[in-house]
Order: structure tokens, then sequence, then C-alpha cells
């Protein structure tokens, strides 16, 4: 019976801890990373080294290696990893760069009103306390 009520207890924590915000924002993010990531890989494979490719002279980085005995070292599929990662880590820069300015910009509005809203009601306050002194 106890080991009844144990997994019963069990589940509903487990559900509680599933279903929060924060875990499902996260099984958002990284899906939308997932695909980012897709997205940003194509760019680099299929613009961005034949690009760099063509200006280092036709090079392709893929190919690059290096035998040693048996064994074949593939260095340029490091390099393009390398390559991978740091326009990746531009792009996520440049989106949270864009982002964080947007809600700069909705901060700001934000200020405005409520600076707005606070000189109104000064003023009303300012006019309260001379009629009351009238009185």
């Amino acid at each position: 019976m106890t080991y009844e009520l144990g997994l019963t207890s069990m589940w509903r924590e487990f559900k509680e801890f599933a279903f929060q915000g924060n875990i499902i924002d996260l099984a958002v993010a990284v899906v939308i990373g997932t695909a980012f990531n897709a997205i940003v890989s194509s760019f680099v494979e299929h613009i961005i080294t034949p690009l760099i490719g063509m200006l280092a002279g036709g090079i392709d980085f893929t190919g690059l290696t290096i035998s040693l005995g048996d064994a074949e070292i593939k260095y340029g599929i490091f390099i393009q990893s390398f390559v991978d990662f740091l326009i990746i880590a531009f792009s996520i820069f440049l989106a949270i760069r864009f982002l964080n300015k947007f809600k700069r910009k909705e901060v700001e509005e934000v200020e405005e009103k409520v600076d707005a809203q606070q000189e109104l009601l000064t003023e009303i306050r300012d006019l309260l306390k001379e009629q009351n002194q009238k009185i």
C-alpha cells in the first residue's frame, strides 16, 4: 500500500516538475536552438565556406588532411567546425543584441508613460493641497 502511495506521490511531483513554465520554456528553446543550428550550419556550409575557400584560393577545408602512417588526421573538418562555432556564436550575439535593443525601447516607452502619469499625479496632488489650504 505504501509503495503505491509512494509512486502516486512521485508521479504527482514529476507532473508538477515537468509542466512548470521553466521546463516548457527550456524545451521550446532547445527545439528552436536545434532549428537555428541547422540554418546556421547550412549558411556556413553552403555560403560562408565556399566564399572563404574562394578567397583562400579555392581551398576546401573539409578535405584538408595529414597522413601519418596509417592514421589520417582530418584537421580541415576541425577548421570547419571552428568556423561554424564562430558564426553560430556571432549569430546568437547579434540576435541577443537585437532583442536587448528591442527590450530597452519597451522599457523606455514604459518609463516615459510612467513619467507622464507621475507628472499628472503630482499636479493633482498639488491642486488638492491648494484646495485644502484654502478651506
